[in-house]
């Protein structure tokens, strides 16, 4: 069958509530932090009006029914919290009908866990928020809640967003790519590249979020160990230099149908002096006193409205759908450079995506409702 004309997903069958899978875990570095976010949403999540079924993905890639428990994926107990694999995997798959969730142990008959109407893939990084599990979710002809195969592609990379952003006419901060072949075949005109740069710069692997292998280095000497720890999570790197600049934040949702995108009032992200230097998955996730959130940030009225044009404009031009954050600089003389956008944006209830929609007005448990009902109400395939 052609997929460009074949007919919308079935909506969920009369009076029942429509069937959610909330998908969590992953095979990326940010496996723990999936687990968290799902600790949030699993906490909130209105269960009189969605049948919920959690489902782990296992960091080998088995994906596992799990407890629905958001105590058991919080970091509650002060450990990072992990799926572990089963000798039960569970498979997506499609039926004329309906997706559904099926059980295989092996050597034994497969168990139906019921149809699905929605996925809620709460993964970040690679194998999650790069596209990939969304073209299995398109070719199972299934509807998700957030960015289709190619924005959560162009998203993930900050190389290419940043190709995306340009294109658009939003302002991008200096920056030099390092791919695995060019770093294996000549180091040292690597380095060169990035110590071209204004220092400090910031070290980061292409493709990986929550600041995991970010090094801040201060001078050229310090780039070499700085790539090789970012290499560890990407072969491909990207070095950008410091920006002398606020951190300024909006959350991005898509408007219903024709709507245009909405933009949430501004967030600021003020890191406390102390261990962290900057931004750092330590002061995001495990030092809670180490940040704090503004909402509204304190930016003139211009500047303000600018910041959310500008994220919807980001959001456009990835071809976003459902969620993003965009994240600015704002300098000194008033301007207002891109940094990057996430389209699977930390999604804990003191998470700067969800906080700045509440200080906009829509509270934590209606933001899930809103992005379900997005989901829920587009068409698979191509759109």
């Amino acid at each position: 069958m052609n997929h460009e004309s074949s007919p919308a997903a079935p909506a969920p069958t009369a009076g029942r509530k429509p069937r959610v899978a909330v998908l969590f875990g992953g095979r990326s570095s940010e496996h723990s932090v999936s687990c968290v976010t799902a600790a949030g949403v699993l906490g909130a999540i209105d269960k009189d009006k969605y049948d919920v079924v959690p489902i782990g993905i296992a960091r080998n890639g088995q994906w596992v029914q799990v407890a629905d428990d958001p105590a058991q994926w919080s970091l509650a107990s002060g450990a990072m919290p992990e799926i572990t694999a089963s000798a039960e995997p569970v498979m997506l798959t499609s039926r004329d009908t309906a997706p559904e969730l099926v059980v295989a142990p092996a050597a034994q008959v497969p168990q139906s866990l019921g149809n699905v109407d929605v996925v809620l893939p709460l993964l970040h990084g690679p194998f999650g928020e790069d596209g990939t599990l969304q073209g299995l979710l398109e070719m199972a002809d299934v509807r998700y809640v957030g960015a289709g195969v190619l924005a959560s592609a162009v998203g993930m990379d900050k190389h290419f967003m940043k190709v995306v952003f340009e294109s658009a006419g939003l302002s991008v901060g200096p920056y030099a790519v390092i791919t695995d072949r060019q770093w294996q075949q000549d180091a040292e005109a690597a380095l060169q590249r990035a110590a071209s740069l204004q220092f400090p710069v910031f070290v980061k692997p292409a493709r990986a979020g929550s600041s995991m292998g970010i090094t801040r280095v201060t001078q050229p000497s310090g780039l070499r160990s700085a790539i090789e720890a970012a290499r560890e999570h990407d072969p491909k790197v990207v070095v950008e230099a410091g920006i002398n600049g606020r951190e300024i934040e909006v959350a991005v949702l898509q408007g219903r149908g024709t709507e245009p995108t909405r933009a949430s009032l501004p967030g600021e992200i003020a890191v406390q002096p102390g261990e962290h230097q900057f931004y750092d998955f330590e002061a995001k996730y495990i030092d809670g006193a180490a940040a704090a959130l503004s909402c509204p940030a304190d930016l003139p009225a211009d500047a303000t409205e600018k910041v959310r044009e500008l994220a919807a404009l980001a959001f456009d031009a990835l071809g976003g759908e459902g969620l993003s954050r965009v994240d600015f600089f704002y300098t000194p003389d008033g301007e207002l450079i891109i940094n990057e956008i996430n389209t699977m944006p930390g999604f804990t209830p003191i998470s700067m995506y969800p906080q700045m929609w509440a200080k906009s007005g829509l509270p934590y448990t209606e933001l899930i409702d809103e992005l379900l009902f997005l989901a829920l109400n587009r068409k698979t395939g191509l759109r």
